[in-house]
């Protein structure tokens, strides 16, 4: 069976893919010395996202691991400047004017940058606002500019699960409402009167009217996981985006070759109303699709590109040829009339891990950011080619940097499971979880789903797995290759190079303690809520639920102590089921409980206030209390800041 793949390639790191990038394409850095606008640190840059300028005469990429922007001259395809921008810059658009609009994740603000030009050319990207937003932003969209409309910029708030809506005429924050966990991704219609924004942590997008502000409907994804970039229909009919899907049955060869495993989808849904979403199936059987995420459409509206990151690739499609279905569909597996036509459906290599694309006015030229790469690649169309890549920067020279990074490749590569269906970052989304009770088979039996919990600080809150029968970090690490991915096992320096990795991840700071510390500005106030008066209440609140924590009348610290709030111990806590192989529960860690969109070993609890008031009460396992509403507002308040 064809699978319309251009070339095979599964690289095991990034300097041997980069080798091959530059073998096969066309690269040219122009007369002027790559480095010139390089920063002087030789390190990883880690791009995740670009901007476009409107002649294409430019590109800008974010650097997520240095903490950087760069400006290309797309002409001259070199590096122009490099400049910081702290506080891991997440997601991006394009603003009137030369400039740009960037998501600071861990800063808790927007950046607005602007393009300088001198005789024509690209000289300079300077700084301009920033604006704080709070709650660590990620995705941005900009509504297009309107007659009698005011320009407005709207980015998704993933700690809080609000929505920011920006005044970019004086840059300032207008309001935040909540949308529901984690929206990661969003999209204006174009005109300006819908914004679809993807809930990964419901399953659910939900399509907003911008001018009452009203939900205007939800459409539910059973099973999603990990929505990509969103873009809409040039008509303002339907809006696009990548998905993967969760189907709760047994990780066996199987069932993850029938695609009821995991598996990857790319839907549409209306914005003119309520419709039931429509979705084709990626995945080629043997050669499946995996962790896709961005996502464009030429101008004429004849091409959808995806880049699929697990799986090193880029997808191309005919729109007009691409089969959605909605209700009963669309199947496990790609459609066969897309394997049996080339100009409908086409693979095409790109070597390590390709996340954010733009397409250029001519309808041919795709430009992407490698994020382990460390480059800006162009891919033409019509020769289903790259045809030029451009390196970011001086990769690392430090030992230590170059395993965690290379473990990093690893932790994202989806051809090391079964048929390469999916990647550990498949289910650890960012480091963390992805929202979903899910049947490992690392717990020693089948159909006992279990919660995903996140990876930062692993290395130190052994033991390992739910019911804390890993006692060795490597073997379990060992584990996952070959009984979760069902992949072959790693060697020795590969299991090195990811518990380098996992031992370097570290929590979003927390954007409740920042709320805490910039109690004065009001871009950080308690969510919804930004006066004075009440963001003391809210430091009242954390002190009062601090106190309730650590006494012994509520006994949480008996358990969640020390500075990763687990003791490291074995508990049965009266949830156990007859089907666990183990008894007893590891005591999860509490530290940034508050990013979680399920709680307890099953996930069956979907927030704080559900597992303290139904199954992990302190009057039943803790020291006995019995909580007012008002001491839950409390401890809660304190639990979110940890």
């Amino acid at each position: 069976m064809s699978t319309n793949r251009t070339r095979i390639l599964a690289p095991r790191c990034a300097i041997a893919a980069l080798a091959w990038m530059l073998s096969a394409a066309m690269v040219s850095f122009g007369s002027e010395p790559m480095s010139a606008g390089l920063m002087e640190r030789a390190t990883y840059r880690g791009p995740v996202d670009l901007v476009l300028a409107d002649d294409e005469s430019w590109a800008v990429t974010l650097n997520e691991l240095s903490d950087t922007l760069s400006l290309v001259d797309l002409a001259a395809q070199r590096i122009v400047v490099e400049v910081p921008c702290a506080g891991r810059p997440a997601a991006c658009a394009r603003l009137p004017g030369n400039e740009l609009l960037v998501s600071c994740r861990n800063a808790g603000l927007l950046r607005r940058f602007r393009v300088e030009y001198h005789d024509g050319r690209p000289v300079d990207l300077q700084s301009v606002v920033d604006i704080t937003t709070g709650y660590e932003p990620l995705g941005v969209a900009v509504a297009p500019k309107l007659k009698q409309q005011p320009d407005r910029a709207y980015v998704g708030l993933m700690a809080s699960g609000e929505v920011a809506k920006i005044d970019l005429s004086d840059n300032r924050l207008l309001r935040r409402w909540s949308v529901g966990k984690w929206p990661r991704y969003l999209a204006v219609s174009p005109d300006g009167t819908k914004l679809a924004v993807g809930l990964s942590g419901e399953s659910t997008l939900a399509v907003f009217d911008l001018p009452s502000g009203e939900l205007a409907y939800d459409e539910p994804l059973s099973g999603s996981i990990n929505m990509g970039h969103m873009r809409c229909s040039a008509n303002g009919q339907y809006v696009y985006f990548p998905w993967m899907i969760y189907r709760s049955n047994p990780i066996d060869p199987g069932n993850i070759r029938r695609g009821w495993v995991l598996a990857s989808r790319i839907a549409r849904v209306r914005l003119d109303g309520p419709a039931t979403r429509e979705a084709i199936s990626l995945d080629v059987p043997g050669m499946a699709v995996a962790d896709p995420h961005g996502l464009a459409v030429t101008p004429d509206q004849s091409t959808m590109a995806v880049t699929s990151a697990g799986t090193h690739e880029l997808l191309v499609y005919s729109i007009e040829q691409m089969p959605f279905v909605g209700t009963g569909g669309p199947g496990d597996l790609i459609d066969e009339s897309l394997l049996r036509n080339r100009r409908a459906f086409t693979r095409i290599e790109l070597g390590g891990r390709p996340l954010g694309i733009e397409s250029a006015r001519d309808n041919r030229t795709l430009w992407i950011v490698n994020h382990t790469l460390d480059a800006l690649q162009r891919v033409d169309l019509e020769s289903r080619r790259v045809t030029a890549v451009i390196s970011l920067g001086r990769p690392s020279t430090d030992s230590s940097e170059h395993i965690v990074h290379l473990g990093m490749e690893i932790f994202h590569d989806a051809t090391r499971s079964l048929h390469q269906w999916y990647s550990c970052r498949s289910c650890h989304l960012d480091g963390g979880s992805n929202a979903k009770a899910m049947d490992t088979w690392n717990d020693g039996s089948e159909l006992t789903v279990k919660a995903v919990l996140p990876l930062t600080g692993v290395a130190d809150t052994g033991p390992w797995t739910w019911h804390g029968w890993q006692q060795d970090l490597d073997e379990s690490i060992q584990n996952s290759f070959v009984s979760t991915m069902q992949g072959s096992q790693a060697s020795a320096d590969d299991v090195a190079a990811v518990r380098a990795y996992l031992a370097s991840l570290r929590s979003t700071p927390n954007p409740f303690l920042q709320a805490l510390d910039a109690r004065s500005d009001d871009g950080y106030a308690a969510p919804n809520d930004r006066t004075d008066a009440n963001m003391s209440s809210f430091a009242q609140l954390v002190a009062q639920g601090s106190e309730l924590f650590h006494s012994d009348a509520v006994g949480c610290a008996n358990c969640h102590s020390g500075p990763l709030a687990t003791d490291g111990q074995i508990h049965d806590v009266g949830l156990g089921s007859e089907s666990d192989k183990y008894e007893g529960y590891n005591t999860p860690s509490l530290v940034g409980v508050y990013q979680k969109a399920r709680l307890l070993h099953d996930g069956r609890a979907k927030s704080l206030r559900d597992v303290l008031t139904k199954w992990h009460t302190p009057s039943e396992v803790g020291g006995g209390a019995e909580l007012s509403d008002s001491q839950l507002d409390q401890l809660i308040a304190y639990l979110k800041t940890l």
